[in-house]
């Protein structure tokens, strides 16, 4: 199995991990709505790449 697609999945949690950290009451509490986008964004890039080699391995054959 292809090694990158894990790092795929790790990214995606760390995505997950930046929509979910929390910042209040922090000093970098005016970064939040930065970490909440840069977050969303690299869930949304990683699962369609995933999504695109999961196509592309059903049809390489």
């Amino acid at each position: 199995m292809d090694n990158r697609i894990f790092l795929f999945l790790a990214t995606i949690l760390s995505g997950f991990a930046l929509i979910k950290v929390p910042l209040a009451g922090s000093f970098l509490e005016s970064v939040s709505p930065f970490t909440d986008i840069l977050g969303i964004l690299t869930v949304l890039v990683f699962s369609l790449v995933l999504l695109y080699y999961g196509v592309k391995g059903l049809f390489s054959k």
